[in-house]
């Protein structure tokens, strides 16, 4: 087998590459190693990062972490339930008075999975504690979006004689049962002489620059 004869020139030059290689400014060669690194996906793709690739999934799992599986349990409809409310997630009007509200939450299965396009339906009185039996103020339904997630936006209830503050609502997953109850505001004083308050149907409600901030998860035992 014929040997390979390396040239002086060639050595010389090897040693001379590695003795200037060996003056480079350190940066220079960080900089070299990290490029090496950063290409090495495919050329001119970038390889997704696990946040972006899982960032929805992240949300669910948030959402389901806090959801109790126990059934919400239902409460009496009221003398004061219409049909046919206009769906909106804003019950708002202007000229309407009281402090604004927003509701926040999802509506889950007892298996702690979100329902999407569940229906629910809202009224309540107004900040002086009536209701509007006549037209549709302080009434309206809406639907969950594909998280399960719904908002509404309303103003404080006014409490009347016998009853604490609260608010009225009807839930309904696709092809279920409506679950019908009622939901309560923490620290109000008439929620201990109310018959039918219960505290498992307590919203958390925080004050906010522009009003109140509450959230309720509402659980169904799908059938």
């Amino acid at each position: 087998m014929p040997q390979q004869h390396i040239s002086p020139e060639k050595t010389v030059s090897r040693r001379s590459f590695l003795q200037q290689s060996l003056t480079l400014p350190v940066g220079f060669l960080i900089a070299a190693c990290a490029g090496s690194v950063s290409n090495t996906g495919s050329a001119g793709q970038t390889a997704p990062s696990p946040q972006a690739s899982t960032g929805a999934q992240s949300t669910t799992r948030s959402a389901t972490s806090v959801c109790s599986g126990t059934p919400t349990p239902s409460q009496t409809e009221g003398p004061y339930y219409k049909p046919g409310s206009p769906e909106r997630t804003s019950l708002r009007e202007p000229g309407l008075a009281g402090t604004p509200l927003t509701i926040t939450g999802y509506v889950f299965s007892s298996a702690c999975q979100p329902i999407a396009h569940a229906w629910l339906d809202f009224w309540h009185a107004d900040s002086n504690g009536n209701y509007d039996n006549a037209g549709f103020k302080l009434r309206g339904h809406q639907f969950t979006d594909k998280q399960g997630r719904y908002q509404l936006e309303t103003i404080v209830p006014g409490e009347y004689p016998g009853r604490t503050r609260h608010i009225h609502v009807k839930v309904q997953a696709p092809g279920q049962p409506v679950l019908t109850t009622q939901l309560y505001f923490p620290a109000e004083s008439g929620n201990t002489s109310d018959s039918i308050f219960s505290a498992k149907l307590l919203m958390q409600v925080q004050s906010a620059a522009n009003g109140q901030l509450a959230t309720f998860d509402f659980v169904i035992a799908l059938q």
